[in-house]
Order: structure tokens, then sequence, then C-alpha cells
């Protein structure tokens, strides 16, 4: 499978932000996973954004880290049920 997971919120905001489609959302347990389609570039993102190189739009990034939470929120609802 072509995908990449991370389950920090920070680095999926700027995957999200930078245009990497969001495959969904992946429990295991308590943890969520974030995934992303697009391995190669994710982890090339990851790495610049570990790394403290990474550029991305503030307010696309301030917008990715609600839209993820959304998402994040909404999903640990239904799981709860």
């Amino acid at each position: 499978m072509n995908s990449y997971k991370t389950k920090d919120l920070y680095e999926a905001a700027l995957l999200y932000a930078a245009g990497i489609g969001l495959v969904g959302l992946d429990g295991e347990g308590k943890q969520m996973w974030f995934v992303f389609g697009d391995r190669e570039e994710s982890e090339r993102l990851a790495n610049s954004y570990w790394s403290r190189l990474a550029e991305v739009n503030a307010k696309d990034y301030a917008d990715a880290i609600r839209s993820l939470k959304d998402r994040l929120f909404a999903r640990k609802d239904n799981y709860d049920k």
C-alpha cells in the first residue's frame, strides 16, 4: 500500500496543508492514526517537518489543524459509542 501513517497532529497538518490527500483515520485501541496517500512525498515532507525545514502557508497550516481536529474528534465520538 502506498500510504503514510502518523499519529502526530502537527505533522499531519503539514501534510494536509501541503496538499497530500488524507485517505482516512485508522484506530488502534485509543490511538488514532492519520493516513495519507503518496508515501514518498509524505515521507519527504515529514522529514522536512522534523528537521524544521518545512514551509507552508501559515493560514493553510492553521486551517489544516482545525480540520484534522474536527475529523479526529468526530471519529472519536463515533468510536466511543
